[in-house]
């Protein structure tokens, strides 16, 4: 049996999740519910879950401090929030999950079906705690992220990352001397995500790193060559803005 725990200072989004709990995943067991910083590692030093649903926002400061004043702790995190600030941004960078409110059944599912796949696979997450926990104290200046793949997970220095390749809701990094690594998130995320580090979306099946960007070639409606010899298409209406973005590097 599967303990959980939710931390959450809305009585009204308690119940929603207590309720999906309840309804789709019979073999987690909910142990408690707390409110705020303080009640909420009370709580979790009391059950020793397996799985925290935990708010970002909640009474006495954020969710981070309870990891925080936890660490080093072995259970696996799913964040809720209505944020979509760098808080998201932090806890993207390190591959954690989390769900937006309003809560939308079909993400919740998803979300607490791979932490459940995680638990099962007893993956260690210090390394993503302590990336997070990084990314959230340097709000957007982290320069590792990490990608979560199936058997792996892959910490990297954002840096390295050539471009990124989508394939519907699959995307590849790619790296030097050919090294690559498939994600099963959409490159939208990624645009987002890495617009700070000098990324641009030339086309809509790329996100090209332009630091590695060798030369830009005007004939056939134009394209990139990349540093490794690989060729990019660049759509008309992003031509103007790439070019002005490389003049600025």
């Amino acid at each position: 049996m599967i303990k959980a725990v939710i931390i959450d200072d809305e009585p009204a989004m308690q119940e929603v999740n207590s309720r999906l709990l309840a309804d789709y995943f019979p073999g987690i067991k909910l142990m408690g519910k707390a409110d705020s910083v303080e009640t909420g590692v009370r709580l979790i030093q009391t059950v020793e879950p397996d799985l925290v649903l935990l708010d970002i926002e909640i009474k006495g400061g954020s969710g981070f401090q309870i990891l925080q004043q936890l660490r080093p702790y072995k259970f696996k995190v799913v964040f809720i929030t209505a944020f979509d600030n760098y808080a998201i941004k932090a806890i993207k960078f390190s591959a954690h999950d989390y769900i937006m409110k309003p809560v939308n059944e079909t993400e919740f599912q998803q979300a607490i079906q791979r932490t459940l796949a995680d638990i099962e696979k007893n993956t260690d997450d210090q390394v993503q705690t302590d990336i997070l926990m990084d990314s959230f104290r340097k709000e957007i200046q982290s320069k590792k992220l990490v990608l979560k793949t199936i058997d792996s997970l892959h910490i990297i220095d954002i840096s390295d990352i050539l471009f990124c390749q989508s394939d519907n809701s699959y995307t590849t990094f790619y790296f030097e001397n050919n090294e690559r690594i498939v994600v099963s998130k959409s490159i939208k995320e990624y645009v987002e995500l890495l617009k700070d580090y000098s990324f641009f979306r030339p086309h809509q099946s790329y996100l090209v790193n332009l630091n590695h960007v060798k030369k830009i070639d005007k004939t056939d409606g134009g394209f990139i060559i990349m540093k490794n010899k690989k060729e990019i298409p660049v759509s008309l209406r992003q031509k103007k803005q790439l070019i002005s973005l490389l003049e600025q590097l």
